[in-house]
């Protein structure tokens, strides 16, 4: 949101608009927009519910959701102005002629707001609805650019459940529109400190000449939950901790802090080089994914006051389910840049710590100057790029402790967001989809890098369903997951970086 233009009109049209997305992020990301003057002139909101439900009776839900989830005070008088262009308009792709009604109304909602024929289409729905909304939108013509009009799609995640199906995906949205027009979002990188990764590699001559195999020893992609899966057990127990995070989260996290400088500053470039690092990771054998991986799930246990039951206890989770809570990876780059630096990614749920991290672990300097003082070793150096809970960036390094000895310790430089900049708690919506009414698609994921990241992710797939119960580790909810994940660094003399 950095330039600040004013979106063109448009009609804003939400598929699964009674669902927690939509009330929860979507709806307070528009009230943040609103309140910062960045929403179109001419606007209005189109609610699709497959059962009836009056506007009216939709207004209100969502102000009570705006009520219960906004991250800033709300202003009753603004958002009465955003909710009163809310119409509600009935469509389920098993009832084509329900499409036809949609286009025959939105079209009557364009001319009576002025929104001059601008559409974008966000699917805040399950996954197995994003290509038959987009047939029939396909069908009845809604997704088609003519007169100077855009139309633009936004699909959420998970793009596919594996190779093959986000093939199938990206190949059944692309016969319907142009790669521009659709929108891959992940809420991830609209969080300031995950685009920041840009601005501290490349506007900071620092940086840059040591982001190499010569100085960088490793690095650590980490996303921690202190949640377990609650309510979502049926879509959970589907989809696993690999499925959820690593394709969509942790790999725009890698590519991001991998990639190479794009030659300028736009969708093109930046998503190009963010595909080409993607598609550089060593795509494993089953073999090698089973020794460069491990897999755990969740029992019970106390986080803080909160006791978690079983994952296996779980509504919803079947019986005996193999399905995993925790995946820790190890990865190799296989380019000039990269070449033997190991990228180490972990995310699970139930964990006793929430903490969404990068660090990026630098070579040890050589200790034999010290050899002859009583150190017993050199703290070692990190920068760590944290996201959650608090955004902002860490560097640690050594310092002479004061006295007339030569003793070192480890210390810290540490930058938080709060501390140097005012701004309003925000959903991490309202960039995306502000990015998306303005037709810049820098934030978001294109086919190939969708392709590329599930091409990484497949051996690991195969070689866990292959395996069944056999090498699932279990874990006590509110530990930091299986001890087997410390033994997956330490083979290579290794360790995490202890969260804090």
């Amino acid at each position: 949101m950095a330039n600040g233009q004013k979106p063109d009109p448009c009609s804003f049209i939400i598929f699964g608009v009674t669902g927690d997305l939509a009330h929860r992020l979507v709806i307070p990301a528009l009230y943040n927009l609103a309140a910062t003057n960045l929403l179109p002139e001419k606007f209005c909101i189109v609610g699709v519910a497959r059962k009836g439900m009056s506007s009216t009776e939709l207004t209100d839900s969502l102000m009570k959701g705006l009520r219960q989830f906004a991250t800033r005070k709300v202003d009753e008088a603004l958002a009465k102005r955003l909710l009163e262009c809310v119409t509600c308009i009935e469509a389920d792709p098993k009832d084509p002629s329900s499409f036809d009604h949609l286009k025959a109304q939105l079209e009557r909602l364009e001319v009576a707001r002025t929104t001059g024929g601008n559409r974008l289409f966000y699917l805040a729905t399950p996954p197995g609805a994003f290509a038959p909304i987009a047939r029939e939108l396909g069908r009845v013509g809604l997704l088609k650019e003519q007169d100077g009009a855009w139309r633009r799609l936004v699909v959420e995640k998970p793009f596919g459940t594996d190779l093959a199906s986000a093939k199938a995906l990206n190949s059944e949205l692309q016969k319907l529109m142009d790669e521009h027009q659709i929108y891959r979002i992940d809420h991830y990188l609209g969080k300031e400190t995950v685009q920041n990764i840009l601005v501290l590699r490349f506007a900071n001559g620092m940086f840059e000449p040591i982001w190499n195999r010569n100085h960088i020893d490793h690095i650590q992609i980490t996303v921690d939950e202190k949640l377990g899966v609650g309510h979502r057990g049926s879509f959970y127990d589907s989809t696993g901790a690999l499925r959820d995070m690593v394709p969509n989260h942790l790999f725009q996290l890698l590519s991001l802090v991998a990639m190479e400088p794009p030659i300028r500053f736009d969708a093109h470039s930046v998503r190009s080089e963010k595909a080409d690092v993607l598609a550089a990771i060593q795509t494993q054998s089953e073999q090698e994914a089973l020794h460069n991986s491990v897999r755990g799930q969740y029992r019970g246990g106390r986080i803080g006051d909160t006791e978690i039951e079983d994952y296996r206890k779980t509504e919803d989770v079947k019986a005996g389910s193999t399905t995993e809570t925790y995946a820790a990876l190890k990865l190799t780059i296989d380019n000039w840049r990269w070449a033997g630096v190991p990228f180490y990614l972990r995310t699970g749920k139930a964990l006793g710590i929430k903490r969404t991290e990068i660090a990026i672990k630098f070579k040890q300097a050589p200790f034999a100057m010290f050899r002859d003082t009583p150190i017993d070793r050199l703290s070692q150096n990190y920068l760590v790029i944290s996201t959650e809970p608090t955004e902002g960036i860490e560097l640690q390094f050594n310092t002479k402790v004061p006295g007339p000895s030569i003793n070192i310790d480890g210390v810290e430089m540490k930058f938080r967001y709060k501390d140097y900049f005012k701004a309003e708690p925000a959903t991490g919506y309202e960039t995306l989809i502000y990015d998306c009414m303005i037709g810049d698609n820098i934030l978001f994921q294109r086919a190939d890098s969708v392709e590329a990241g599930w091409q990484a992710v497949q051996p690991f797939l195969n070689a866990w369903h292959n395996a069944g119960a056999k090498g699932l580790k279990i874990y006590d909810a509110g530990t930091e997951g299986p001890e087997e994940a410390d033994e997956l660094l330490a083979h290579d003399g290794r360790s995490w970086r202890k969260l804090t």
